[in-house]
């Protein structure tokens, strides 16, 4: 019978909706950032800022430095949704084609690239776990952390099916200071900024 899985998947879409709305409604008038999991809402309350948007703008112009043409290296808006697996996401840098940015709403994953992320010093769990999680379940190919209070980061590929669902096989980590390969383009590190001891 196919009554209880459509009426689970009714039922989570319903909750979805609410969710996209609810963060909708707190977008402008909350700080910080937020994005949806099959957990819940994210809520990163701290604006990300300093080594954060300039890591990501680093990433972002010496990725295009590479790239052809057609391709960006993105860190606007708007969101990475896929309602039906509940998932929205906002990469701080995606590689995607102007064509498929050019769209309206939200961008659908299956077009980007590589998704690239800052770890967040709030939460960086988001980053190393959740995401790492959500991302090839999306059917993002390509999945690079980039972590300022370490120095240190890792790409991810080749997604492969598990028993708890879709996830990356290979993982190649990185210090700062070496070059990083993401999808078919290969970036230096060296200069990027890392986040100042607590206290400071």
């Amino acid at each position: 019978m196919t009554i209880a899985p459509d009426d689970a998947r009714q039922g989570a879409s319903h909750v979805y909706r609410a969710m996209r709305e609810l963060v909708q409604s707190m977008d402008d008038t909350l700080p910080g950032k937020f994005e949806i999991t099959k957990e819940g809402i994210v809520h990163d309350m701290v604006s990300p800022g300093g080594p954060h948007e300039v890591t990501a703008a680093h990433i972002s112009r010496r990725l295009e430095r590479t790239m052809p043409d057609e391709l960006l290296a993105h860190n606007g808006t708007p969101d990475v949704e896929d309602a039906p697996e509940g998932i929205m996401r906002h990469p701080d840098v995606m590689v995607i084609a102007w064509d498929d940015l050019n769209v309206e709403g939200s961008i659908d994953p299956h077009t980007l690239i590589a998704a690239i992320e800052v770890v967040s010093r709030s939460n960086p769990e988001n980053d190393w776990v959740a995401k790492m999680r959500d991302y090839p379940l999306i059917g993002i190919p390509v999945y690079a952390v980039f972590d300022p209070r370490t120095g240190t980061g890792a790409v991810l590929t080749d997604i492969h099916p598990t028993p708890d669902g879709p996830r990356y096989a290979t993982r190649k980590d990185f210090v700062y200071g070496e070059d990083v390969t993401i999808g078919d383009w290969t970036i230096a590190t060296d200069g990027l900024p890392r986040y100042p001891p607590p206290g400071e």
